[in-house]
């Protein structure tokens, strides 16, 4: 069996942190610097600025794309530190096929709300689905107190799509 993978990481302490915007469905979604760092992988070219057909530079909106580069069964996983903010009592994610209904229109799937700890706000995310190329996938957050979205920051992210490419089907 065959496996592309897309490994990409973000890290305030080579950009800064990555400040929180929240789209109309009340979600952010976490953008990924194009240029290669120590844990970023993608020989595939699934992170391209020119992915889909289009153009991005760091730190738009597209820059928080994987544009799968084969039909298969992908895993999704994810990793989001986020700044302490007391006022944050519930941390959501989730992933989404098409988050900025470029192909085939916005999907979310594998929400997960989480509440906060007493400790670090270190969450990690994972889920499998088919994925197809020309259908773009990306990573949404919440930071949110009493259902109302807070501004806060995040420190680090990773977003990881490996997809095994040979799936017998029945």
């Amino acid at each position: 069996m065959a496996v592309a993978v897309s490994s990409l990481k973000f890290e305030a302490a080579r950009t800064g942190a990555q400040k929180i915007t929240y789209d109309s469905d009340g979600y952010h979604l976490v953008r990924f610097p194009y240029e290669a760092t120590e844990e970023s992988y993608d020989p595939w070219k699934m992170h391209d600025p020119s992915g889909g057909g289009g153009s991005s530079t760091y730190p738009d909106a597209r820059s928080g794309l994987i544009w799968p580069s084969h039909d298969g069964w992908g895993m999704l996983s994810a990793l989001v530190f986020w700044e302490p903010d007391d006022r944050a009592t519930e941390y959501r994610a989730r992933f989404v096929r098409d988050p900025l209904g470029l192909s085939t229109g916005y999907d979310s799937t594998a929400t997960t709300d989480t509440p906060a700890t007493g400790g670090g706000q270190y969450r990690s995310y994972l889920w499998q689905m088919f994925v197809h190329p020309g259908t773009p996938v990306g990573l949404k957050v919440s930071a949110r107190r009493g259902g109302t979205n807070i501004a806060v920051p995040i420190q680090m992210a990773e977003f990881k799509l490996a997809i095994h490419t040979e799936v017998i089907r029945p």
